[in-house]
């Protein structure tokens, strides 16, 4: 019932209102100068070409030395790694609401044929029974793989408490004689420009603050492979956020075998002497322009890192670069309070602080809900960011 009272509106907003009408969600302005569309074909933080691709040190030598890749966006990545762990794990199962019909953004597409219905089915429009399930399988034997998806990251919130109080205490409730480490949850998170109220959410603050999960987030196709094939077989409770703006925009060139990447540890894709900005997900385009717009009018050398595992992060990284630099900010689209970057500012002026030029900078998200006519002046924007680059330095 909650879906399909809201659905037709979700697709009334994403495709426009009828002929004749204005459309009703902000978009970006005709003459803007710094807030354009991301042009994905063109960032840096993606990896166009195999060469490029190939050339990065994480990916095992046999993989860089096969040199196959294929061009895919996000959610073939995630179909490919979804495919893997099933191929190779006979005990592997996916299950969520559609997954059998593909997903509503097509992840699982041609899973069912592969792998039948006793691997690959959906489930009742119920996360806490989704949840409860996935737990209940991967708990049964620590061989089991349950990979659950969540249809939006909104709707988590009725299996908040099978997370929060099942899936991260089982280790420790049963002194390691027992766990549901091989539980992945999948979900697609942030905005997507017209989602509003409940396919707009980033709700990874909520997670990052329980001891015995996981929470990964990637910023493209090559990251979304290797991370979620990693967190699948992670025995540890892993929440994999998918940020959905990024589905089909982000394309790369893809290694098509098999691989990992590692969780928990961060990745530097800029390297810079004056500031360091740390984000993750689809807020990490937003601080590649302002990082830009920054060199050109302020001279400014930004280090941007990519934290990818945001729980638990990477410190060492972090305050290596800050250490380096002497002046730190945060981007995320989830609202400033109670975030994300609230802790790591707290914890990079503990391990910083005789090394930091200026208080630690946020931008966030407004601390309000994500209404659909606003929502492109609630996520982080490159003015935004810009302005507290040049505020950071100007201290």
């Amino acid at each position: 019932m909650r879906r399909r009272a809201i659905a037709p509106l979700f697709r009334l907003a994403r495709n426009g209102q009828p002929s004749g009408a204005a459309r009703r969600y902000s978009t970006h302005p005709p003459n803007a100068k710094l807030n354009l569309p991301v042009q994905y074909n063109k960032s840096a933080y993606l990896s166009h070409t195999a060469q490029t691709t190939l050339a990065n040190p994480e990916l095992p030598a046999e993989i860089r030395d096969a040199g196959n890749t294929t061009r895919q966006n996000l959610y073939q990545s995630v179909n490919s790694a979804l495919q893997t762990a099933l191929s190779t794990d006979d005990r592997a199962i996916l299950f969520g609401e559609d997954v059998a019909f593909g997903g509503v953004f097509r992840c699982s597409t041609n899973l069912l044929d592969k792998f039948g219905p006793n691997r690959v089915f959906n489930t009742p429009l119920n996360e806490l029974g989704i949840i409860g399930f996935g737990i209940g399988y991967a708990s049964h034997d620590s061989a089991n793989t349950a990979i659950a998806e969540i249809q939006f990251g909104d709707y988590v919130f009725p299996a908040f408490d099978q997370i929060v109080n099942e899936a991260a205490k089982y280790r420790y409730r049963g002194a390691s004689e027992f766990n549901c480490g091989g539980l992945t949850i999948r979900m697609p998170v942030m905005g997507v420009g017209h989602g509003a109220l409940y396919h707009s959410q980033s709700p990874e603050g909520f997670f990052s603050h329980v001891p015995g999960l996981k929470v990964v987030v990637p910023r493209g196709p090559v990251q979304a492979k290797g991370l979620l094939l990693q967190s699948i077989r992670d025995r540890n409770p892993v929440i994999f956020m998918e940020p959905k703006i990024l589905y089909r925009a982000a394309v790369e060139e893809v290694p098509v075998d098999e691989y990992t990447l590692p969780l928990g540890k961060a990745e530097v894709l800029a390297t810079g002497s004056d500031i360091t900005i740390i984000s993750y997900g689809t807020p990490l385009y937003t601080v590649e322009m302002a990082a830009k717009a920054a060199k050109e009018t302020m001279g400014v050398s930004v280090e941007v890192i990519d934290l990818r595992t945001v729980y638990p992060w990477d410190k060492e990284t972090v305050f290596a670069s800050v250490n380096k630099t002497g002046r730190c900010m945060i981007v995320h689209e989830a609202p400033k309070g109670g975030g994300i970057g609230g802790e790591i500012a707290a914890s990079v002026q503990e391990g910083c602080f005789l090394r930091l030029e200026a208080p630690v900078g946020r931008v966030t998200g407004w601390d309000v809900h994500m209404g659909l006519v606003f929502e492109q002046f609630n996520v982080p924007d490159v003015v935004r960011v810009l302005d507290m680059i040049r505020k950071t330095m100007e201290y």
